[in-house]
This record gives C-alpha cells, structure tokens and sequence, in this order.
C-alpha cells in the first residue's frame, strides 16, 4: 500500500464530562443550596445543572425518601424536626374541639370578621372556629351569610346579618345540614367571600372529619371570589378523614401563630396570604 492509499484516521470527538451528570454530586448541590437558602425550585436547578426537570424531580424524591427536605410545589425545602403529619382518625365532638385552643379560635374568629367587613355575600362553613366567628359576622347589617350550621342560626335571634340556611339531612352532633338537596340550594349562588374550617393542614392541602360535610366545603370553595381558610397552629401537620382542596385553591390563611419555617415556605410558594390573629388571654 502506497502512502497516498493510506487509511485516513478518523477525527476522534471529545465529550466534555458534565460535573453534575452525577445524581450524587446533584444532590450535594441541592442539600448546600437549602442550608443556604432554606428552599430550592425545579426549574432553577434544572438549568443551573443541564438536565431536565423530570430528573431533578427524580432526585428530589429520592432525597426525601432519605429524609433530606421536603417536597413543595415547584421545588423543595429543607427538611425539619416536627414535619410529620400525624393523622386524625376519630372526630372529637364539637364542645370539644369548641374548648381546645378556645383563645386561639378566639382570635381568629376576631381577625376573620374584621377582614370582611365590606362585603356583601359569605359562604359560613360549620366548625368551632367559624362559630366564634358568626357571633362578630352576625351584627354586620350589610351582609347576608349562607351557612349550613344550625347552630348558627339559632344564634341569630337578635342578628343584623341576613341568614340563609341550607336544607337537607342533619349531623346531630355538629348540627350541620348537608347531602343533595343542600348543594342544590346553594350551587346557583356566587360568594364574595368563604370562610371554611379545617380538621387539619399539611402540604398536600386540608382536611375534613367528615365526609358528609365535604361537599358543601368544596362547594363554598369553587363558588367565592375570596377562599379563606380558618386554622389553629394545633391543625399543623395533621391529616384526616377527607382531603377537601390543595393548598394552590385557597387564598388566605387566618391563625394564631407562625407555621413551621417548611410549610411556611410551601404555603408562600403556594401564594397563599398568611395573617397571624394575636392572642389575648381571656
């Protein structure tokens, strides 16, 4: 073979090894990022590492198996002492859950009808919180509140407030009215605001006891143009029976105390207005 039929040699191509193609190097960087920052976004860790989102949240999965952070909506925050949720699985009766954190509910039930005070229509859900909070709603002239709480309206005989009960099968120990004929009553109605009481709150949204009063929950929720969620700092972490909405369908938080630093991040990631009641001793 002469020179000039020698093969020619082939250009040999160089990959440049990406520093973060590792998973393990992948989460280093992640776990500096939340020490750092306390919450870190899909998206942003996506580009920072050149890979796509899907295995960002593959590794983030992976990390809270290990009880690294926690996941939020769009990202992660660092994992904390206290995040379990514990779940609820009797409903206490209502004079019960009326006397725990009785100045906490207080509070709240203060700060809620303080919020609204201009307007014109409100959807009032059962529970001891929403209660208390019907005894300041009730001397609002300008409003009409529509409730299923007997109890309530049998507070209302000497009320300013319009009131407007939903008919249907009655919980005797909660005195609430719910089933067909009480979302019928009220699905053609449009709320200016809701207030809804919770059996607990946890990233992944908030719960009910009771899964006869979970409609009209729900319904009070999808049909006001102001949701607000009224919640003691003891419903923190804690699930039950129903899973009632995610936290991205709420718009504000009433409580009487800070939420842990996790799911404060989770609940502003979620945009929900967090207003903190203070609380007197009574």
């Amino acid at each position: 073979m002469s020179h000039n039929d020698a093969v020619p040699v082939p250009n040999v191509i160089k990959h440049e090894i990406h520093p973060y193609r590792s998973s393990a190097l992948r989460q280093a960087e992640v776990m500096q990022l939340l020490v750092q920052h306390g919450r870190v976004l899909v998206a942003e860790l996506a580009v920072k590492f050149s890979v796509s989102e899907m295995t960002i949240r593959r590794d983030l999965i992976e990390m809270e198996q290990k009880n690294n952070l926690q996941r939020i909506h769009g990202g992660a925050v660092l994992a904390e002492p206290g995040n379990t949720v514990i779940i609820d699985n009797i409903e206490p009766g209502f004079e019960a859950r009326l006397l725990h954190n009785h100045a906490a509910k207080l509070s709240i039930a203060a700060a809620a009808a303080e919020l609204v005070k201009g307007a014109r229509t409100l959807a009032l859900d059962v529970g001891s919180t929403t209660f208390l909070a019907a005894q300041h709603l009730s001397q609002y002239a300008h409003l009409t509140i529509f409730t299923n709480s007997i109890r309530v309206a049998h507070d209302f005989t000497s009320a300013k407030a319009t009131l407007y009960i939903a008919g249907g099968r009655m919980r005797q120990d909660e005195m609430s009215t719910g089933g067909s004929a009480a979302i019928r009553q009220f699905s053609s109605l449009w709320f200016d605001v809701a207030f809804v009481g919770v059996s607990g709150l946890t990233p992944e949204g908030i719960y009910d006891y009771s899964f006869e009063d979970a409609e009209l929950k729900r319904l009070y929720l999808s049909r006001s143009s102001q949701k607000i969620v009224l919640c003691d700092s003891s419903k923190f972490q804690r699930m039950s029976l129903v899973h009632l909405a995610t936290l991205e369908q709420i718009d504000i938080l009433i409580t009487e105390k800070s939420p842990p630093q996790a799911l404060s991040a989770i609940l502003e990631a979620a945009n929900i207005k967090v207003i903190i009641a203070p609380v007197y001793s009574v």
